[in-house]
């Protein structure tokens, strides 16, 4: 059976992160929790559940995921939020091409994108990597690819994609079914700087490739 680490950071989510464990759990023992500064409890409730978690100052999504590729064992890893979105009974789908060499990276590609800043950016990428849905959290990658990921930027929007494709990755998507749930959405200027990153992400892919 192969080796899956499933990689949650998680700011302030002690009220949701319990159950989300618990699901994932049934899918591979391997949970890594990035507890990123919360002040609410969040990395002892996911400790209480079954995570191993990895404590750090508050430094952001990005830097959150980082670390959780740092301390990944297996060669397969999935991310996924801590906030209750994503539903872990999809595990399998996302990890079904990298078990059988089809891909390095899957996206859990959602059926709408929620914002426009959010599908502007996916306007742009879509020019050079045909892919829906670039900013999806719920993903698999090898290990392999996430040793080589740099990923700067505000959030992963875009460049994480563009990124991969700099590296030769086969980049994938296979449709999940986001689950329902009330949290503020990202801040329109996150966007606005992302998209400078975006943008040398994409003069990357057109120089290297």
């Amino acid at each position: 059976m192969v080796h899956i680490t499933v990689v949650i950071p998680a700011y302030n989510e002690a009220e949701r992160i319990g159950p989300i464990i618990s699901e994932a759990l049934r899918q591979s023992r391997d949970i890594v929790v990035i507890d990123d500064g919360s002040t609410d409890g969040s990395g002892e409730r996911a400790q209480s559940h079954g995570a191993t978690v990895v404590y750090q100052p508050h430094a952001g999504y990005i830097e959150a995921l980082k670390t959780g590729f740092t301390h990944a064992q297996g060669p397969i890893i999935v991310t996924m939020d801590a906030d209750g979105e994503h539903n872990p009974s999809d595990i399998p789908l996302l990890i079904g091409p990298l078990i059988h060499g089809e891909a390095d990276l899957v996206l859990g590609q959602r059926s709408r994108i929620p914002s426009f800043s959010e599908r502007f950016i996916g306007r742009l990428v879509r020019l050079q990597v045909d892919v829906l849905d670039h900013g999806t959290g719920f993903r698999a990658l090898t290990k392999e690819l996430a040793e080589k990921m740099k990923l700067r930027g505000q959030c992963t929007c875009g460049t994480l994609i563009l990124e991969a494709a700099r590296h030769n990755a086969t980049i994938k998507e296979v449709p999940i079914t986001p689950r329902e749930i009330v949290k503020p959405r990202k801040r329109k200027w996150i966007h606005l700087i992302q998209l400078g990153y975006v943008i040398w992400g994409m003069l990357e892919v057109w120089i290297f490739s």
